[in-house]
């Protein structure tokens, strides 16, 4: 019997992190996809602390219309945005499991667009 959907996700998730680790120089960019919303930080792993973060939920963005992946381009320029302002240029992209295709990718595009480099 195969594993669920969800364990399968975890199981990526837990083989990405092996590798994806943030420093202060190159934070780790988080992505969590969730049905309805996108949420994305900027995490510094040495010390355990979030730099920056955004989502789809920000007031700005939720007054938006559009579809999901469109906001979540929203959201990868807006993440890129603060980033740069907390004086970060260059992160790790941890895709937390979720495949780099639709909304995901559509973060990454945004994020790359707005500056940052990964």
């Amino acid at each position: 019997m195969g594993l669920s959907k969800t364990d399968r996700r975890l199981r990526i998730k837990r083989r990405i992190r092996k590798v994806s680790f943030g420093t202060a120089e190159r934070p780790r960019l988080a992505v969590f996809r969730s049905n309805k919303e996108i949420y994305v930080q900027v995490i510094d792993d040495n010390k355990g602390v979030t730099l920056v973060a955004a989502s789809s939920r920000d007031k700005d963005i939720a007054a938006t219309k559009g579809t999901k992946s469109e906001i979540a381009t929203l959201v990868g320029k807006t993440i890129a945005e603060k980033a740069q302002k907390a004086g970060v240029e260059a992160v790790a992209f941890d895709r937390g499991g979720c495949l780099y295709h639709g909304r995901v990718k559509s973060l990454a595009e945004g994020a790359r667009e707005a500056g940052l480099k990964f």
